[in-house]
């Protein structure tokens, strides 16, 4: 009977802990959206509003007249297309890299592997000012293809998709091989729809580190057509600072899609992450 009640108190235990940091874990999230439409004259006043309002939203996505000439929907949209091509090109590169670092022999093969895992630990701040050295001589500054470009590769991803492909057996290559396929043929329709877990872990990953992104579209964008959204609330503190709710729900709006696409690949990026894991 002691031993029993022993056990229940601890889980009643576990659960209440559980309970109070899960809470500490959304509560953020939660006063953000509360926050996003709340009154504007309890905006930051009230942990918890008692009055609520659109106004917020409104004047993010209103006229010129009420929303302060801000681009905001532009500056949504400026995200998506960054952070979708940015990733696509990120998973495709790693996807190749990984995969001739695992199955295709080359000379230098070694020497390109201790290069990339050098790499993944040099301070990526310290190449900022070569990087916008470079796109602003090739006339990139304040473009997409400056945003995209530099941030196209991903050795993190390279390194991953290296060690998955390490794992599928060389007999399945080598017989696709001898049935006449290429290279490319067997990454794209043996390989790949092999390591859709993986790709889904890679993928959200990526999207979510770029779709974040701040110090380098602050730098590269100077202009209102292609200002990105982390850019615009980053803004809170100078034009747009006495606006609080409106900031509020400009970062609903900048994490909502990534809440919705982890929703979407939940179940993948579990099973995902249990390999990551081992």
């Amino acid at each position: 009977m002691v031993g029993r009640k022993k056990n229940k108190a601890a889980v009643v235990v576990r659960y209440v802990v559980t309970t109070i940091v899960m809470l500490i874990m959304t509560f953020p999230f939660v006063y953000l959206v509360m926050h996003s439409f709340a009154s504007w004259d309890q905006v930051d006043r009230k942990i918890i509003p008692s009055d609520f309002t659109l106004r917020s939203w409104t004047w993010l996505f209103g006229d010129a007249s009420t929303s302060a000439n801000a681009p905001w929907i532009g500056a949504f949209i400026n995200t998506i297309i960054v952070a979708t091509i940015a990733t696509f090109l990120m998973l495709l590169f790693a996807l190749m890299v990984g995969y001739a670092l695992a199955k295709i022999k080359f000379k230098g093969k070694k020497f390109v592997n201790n290069f990339i895992l050098f790499q993944m630990f040099f301070p990526a701040i310290i190449l900022l000012i070569p990087q916008f050295l470079m796109i602003t001589k090739v006339g990139l500054l304040d473009s997409y293809a400056g945003m995209i470009i530099p941030t196209a590769i991903s050795l993190w991803a390279i390194f991953m998709y290296t060690n998955f492909f390490k794992a599928i057996p060389d007999a399945l290559i080598e017989a696709a091989k001898l049935d006449g396929a290429t290279d490319i043929a067997i990454l794209f329709k043996i390989v790949l729809p092999m390591s859709r877990s993986i790709t889904t872990v890679i993928f959200l990953f990526l999207y979510t580190d770029r779709w974040t992104n701040l110090l380098w579209d602050m730098i590269v964008t100077k202009s209102d057509s292609t200002v990105t959204l982390n850019v615009l609330i980053s803004q809170m503190f100078g034009p747009y600072g006495t606006y609080p709710g409106p900031m509020y729900a400009a970062s609903v709006l900048l994490t909502l899609p990534l809440i919705i696409l982890f929703l979407i690949f939940s179940k993948q990026f579990q099973d995902g992450m249990q390999f990551t894991l081992k």
